[in-house]
C-alpha cells in the first residue's frame, strides 16, 4: 500500500507531491474524496497517535472554540473523521512507515525514503 492523502488547494501540499514520482501511489484529495475510519486505522497502526495526525492549525479549532489541551487520543480521532481539515497533510503512508505534514524533518525523511 502506497498513499498520499492531500488537498488540492494547499500549494504547499501541491509543491511537495511535485517532488516525488508518485506514479505508483494512490492519491487521495481529502475534501472530495473524504477519509475513511478504515484509513484513519491504518495511519493510526503506523503513527501510534491520532494527535500526530491532527492539524493543529485548522480553522476549525477556533470555530469550533476546541481546547486541544484537555483532549485525548479518541477525540483527537472523532475530529479528524468530522472535519478533512483536521488532518495535518499531506500524509504519505506506506506498509511501514508514515510521513504526516510539511515540516523540513519529514520533507527530509520523505526524500530519503524515495531515494531508497
Amino acid at each position: 500500500m502506497k498513499k498520499v492523502f492531500y488537498l488540492k488547494t494547499c500549494d504547499t501540499c501541491l509543491k511537495i507531491l511535485k517532488q516525488f514520482d508518485l506514479n505508483d501511489w494512490e492519491k487521495r484529495e481529502i475534501k472530495t474524496q473524504p477519509i475513511t475510519e478504515e484509513e484513519i486505522e491504518e495511519m493510526y497502526k503506523v503513527s501510534q497517535s491520532y494527535e500526530a495526525l491532527f492539524n493543529k492549525k485548522s480553522t476549525q479549532i477556533k470555530l469550533q472554540e476546541l481546547d486541544l489541551k484537555s483532549m485525548q487520543e479518541a477525540d483527537f480521532k472523532e475530529l479528524l473523521m468530522n472535519h478533512y481539515t483536521f488532518l495535518k497533510r499531506p500524509v504519505f503512508v506506506t506498509d511501514k512507515e508514515i510521513f504526516i505534514g510539511n515540516d523540513k524533518e519529514n520533507i527530509s525523511n520523505l526524500k530519503r525514503y524515495f531515494a531508497s
